[in-house]
């Protein structure tokens, strides 16, 4: 590449020469028309001493004037031709300087015929704006664009409206075609690093070729006036450590952001739980939480912060039992003899903890998780950087869903994406991880919040309007379980309504809650299509 360069620069600067002796010649050239003699058909043959009258040579003065007039305007010409042509030679050469000179945000593809200078600075404009560096300060939830997850074969979306699905396979050719490039270009840049990659990491970048079949999860959101953001995550069959690749199209070719490697075999989750009664949910989650956590993950500390005295000896009995059968100690009782308040409870399980910085998963005790989606909680949070609101598919009433009022069938039955199964609760923030230090300095919970809700929304806010990144995406991995909720009358006029619209949408699906309005109407036909059809066998 030096010699390269060289010899580039050396051709170059022959040509700037030879433009410039042509420059020289061409200016000889004039002076040389203007100073020749006069023209020989001036002075006529003919008899001696034959003159010519004076309009006959200002004729022949303006006609050479006319000449010169004329020759001047052509050099003119190639003079301002040549300098065009010099301007956009050291224009080529900047641009040429400047790509080489560029920091870390390159172009996948080259080509030739790009324009660059005030381009380049643009696409580069578009990064800063879409969020990849520093978090974007927002007025409110609705002002921030949520991300959709896939994998190399689903894509999970929140806006469903009354067509969509929840997890659907990308049958739009665009669709393939676009998570299949992005999908491409993230395993070259990992198989094909540049110097740069990984020089930020303090973990080694280990030479290893990944495979589409290594592809995780990926999150992916688009910004209609900036372009698209991918977040890609590979990893090795039972390996602990990820590769991330971060892309970003600016409404034209994919630009580099990153490359990174990602240990998340050290990170420790603090899941902390608030609770109040509610025994036979908890001894639910406690099984959801052996399988995952102690059996699977082996890196969660479970803190619960129980607020009464009902039913605390059966939670205390059900901590020991964990600890006793399965060998797990990481865990911390809190009681708590005061009204229930979720973001009370969040807030004492978080100052609690006196380790250090820790990674705090916020959970309720009738949401189910995969070990997917620790490791994406692990990776969509960052101290001082970012952190990850999950948005949970909410499961309907599994009586009205399946139809059996007396016996719902089996949780890990109920746990799937359909449309008549649940939905993406996208107004819900309850959900969520962070770091300590975050959480501590962002202020933490709104304690003057009682009762139900208002809290997340509180704590989410000042997320967005702080310099954090916030990731907000489905996640296929996390799961609310249906259950009665009844709205008090001590709530507030807003916390009321939050309620009543949390219930009306847990229920069950749009066709399921028509089927129920209508049943009469629905029964009424059937008997009459009964009739006709007994009547008909008569007949």
């Amino acid at each position: 590449m030096p010699r390269r360069g060289l010899l580039f620069q050396g051709r170059v600067r022959w040509f700037f020469l030879g433009l410039f002796l042509l420059l020289l010649l061409l200016l000889f050239a004039f002076l040389l028309d203007c100073n020749a003699p006069a023209d020989d058909s001036l002075v006529m043959p003919g008899l001696a001493g034959e003159t010519y009258g004076k309009e006959h040579y200002q004729i022949m003065l303006q006609e050479q004037e006319e000449r010169h007039l004329s020759r001047a305007a052509s050099l003119k010409r190639q003079i301002a031709q040549l300098k065009q042509e010099l301007q956009e030679m050291s224009e080529k050469l900047k641009l040429l300087e400047y790509r080489k000179e560029l920091p870390g945000v390159q172009g996948l593809s080259q080509n030739n015929d790009q324009e660059p200078g005030d381009l380049l600075d643009f696409l580069h404009s578009q990064i800063e704006k879409a969020e990849v560096h520093t978090g974007a300060h927002l007025p409110n939830e609705y002002a921030l664009v949520p991300f959709e997850s896939f994998t190399s074969s689903k894509i999970y979306q929140l806006e469903m409206g009354l067509t969509r699905h929840p997890e659907v396979k990308p049958a739009r050719k665009d669709r393939k075609d676009e998570l299949a490039e992005v999908i491409e270009a993230a395993l070259d840049l990992i198989n094909n690093p540049d110097e740069e990659d990984g020089v930020e990491d303090d973990i080694p970048m280990q030479k290893q070729t990944y495979k589409e079949s290594d592809f995780k999860e990926g999150i992916h959101r688009t910004e209609r006036d900036k372009g698209s953001l991918y977040e890609l995550f590979f990893s090795k069959v039972e390996s602990s450590t990820f590769r991330h690749v971060t892309l970003f199209r600016p409404f034209g070719p994919l630009m580099k952001v990153r490359s990174t490697s990602v240990e998340t075999s050290g990170m420790m989750i603090n899941i902390i739980l608030p609770l109040a009664g509610r025994m036979k949910t908890f001894s639910q989650f406690l099984l959801n939480f052996r399988k995952v956590c102690i059996q699977q993950d082996r890196q969660v500390h479970l803190t619960v912060v129980y607020f009464g005295q009902t039913d605390l000896k059966e939670v205390k009995l059900s901590l020991e039992t964990l600890s006793s059968e399965d060998g797990f100690h990481k865990y911390t009782l809190i009681p708590v003899n005061e009204e229930f308040s979720r973001g009370r409870g969040l807030d004492i399980g978080a100052h609690a903890w006196d380790k250090g910085e820790v990674l705090m998963f916020f959970c309720d005790v009738d949401v189910q998780f995969t070990l997917d989606f620790l490791n994406m909680c692990r990776l969509h949070t960052a101290p001082n950087k970012k952190v990850f609101y999950p948005v949970v598919f909410s499961l309907y009433n599994p009586a009205i869903v399946h139809g059996n009022l007396e016996l719902a069938p089996p949780i890990e039955q109920q746990m799937v994406h359909k449309k008549d199964y649940g939905f993406w609760r996208d107004f819900g923030f309850g959900m969520m991880c962070h770091y300590r230090s975050d959480f501590l300095n962002i202020g933490g919970f709104d304690l003057e919040v009682k009762g139900w809700g208002g809290e997340d929304v509180h704590l989410y806010r000042k997320y967005l309007r702080s310099d954090l990144i916030v990731i907000r995406t489905p996640v296929s991995g996390l799961f609310h379980l249906w259950h009665e909720k009844n709205c008090a009358d001590e709530l507030t006029p807003e916390q009321y309504r939050m309620c009543i619209q949390s219930k009306a949408m847990n229920e069950a699906s749009h066709s399921h809650m028509g089927m129920l309005v209508f049943r009469e109407e629905i029964e009424a036909h059937l008997r009459k299509q009964a009739f006709k059809s007994q009547n008909k066998a008569q007949v």
